[in-house]
């Protein structure tokens, strides 16, 4: 498969109660051009949402994310997740990652993760919580001394910083929730995910190099 970090500018973070929800969810981020659909593990309902997209949208990848443990990591693969995505990592759960078969992002928010992470042959990651964490700013500092490491920043990026991180050279995409406005969700409303996610899918022009 094609890097998690270059299948679209953006890559939807969703959370989803109701895992009846997920599939046209999935098809209207598709049909918006945001393929790669991170479903986070915080809610019951995320396996079954992840099993569902993987059967029923061939359009999607679908990945997991908020994966903490070495069996959130086995239950996502065996749900159908084509990528793994961390809030963080330890050494256990790096190695479960690897081992799982599909590509990962282990989630940073320190220069001396991103170290670590290179140290191990792992150049592509989340940074999280990226405005919490130092944002763009941050990241830019990072892009000198370590230029290997390329990012997916998540956690509070809005359409309009995205641009902003999108045009910074070790940045290829950012994790967005503004793609699922919570009255969008409620009311079904999918016309309206798909058009945030055209608008979302059109800020490719601004990555980096």
């Amino acid at each position: 498969m094609t890097s998690v970090l270059d299948l679209a500018p953006v890559i939807p973070v969703v959370v989803l109660d109701d895992a009846a929800d997920a599939v046209p969810l999935a098809r209207a981020l598709v049909a918006g051009g945001l393929p790669a659909i991170e479903v986070t593990l915080r809610t019951p309902a995320a396996l079954d949402a992840i099993r569902r997209i993987a059967a029923e949208v061939p359009g999607a990848v679908v990945g997991a994310g908020t994966v903490l443990t070495p069996d959130t990591v086995a239950g996502s693969v065996a749900a159908g997740a084509r990528f793994l995505v961390s809030p963080g990592w330890t050494e256990t759960l790096l190695t479960a990652m690897r081992d799982s078969g599909v590509p990962f992002l282990p989630g940073v928010s320190t220069t001396s993760e991103v170290v670590a992470l290179l140290e191990r042959g792992v150049t592509e990651m989340k940074f999280f919580p990226a405005e919490a964490a130092g944002g763009r700013a941050y990241l830019k500092s990072l892009a000198g001394p370590l230029p290997e490491a390329r990012f997916c920043p998540t956690g509070g990026i809005t359409p309009a910083s995205a641009p902003e991180y999108l045009a910074l050279p070790n940045v290829r995409c950012v994790g967005g929730t503004w793609l699922l406005p919570a009255d969008a969700l409620a009311s079904k409303d999918w016309g309206r995910v798909e058009a945030l996610a055209r608008e979302a899918s059109a800020l490719g022009g601004a990555r980096g190099a």
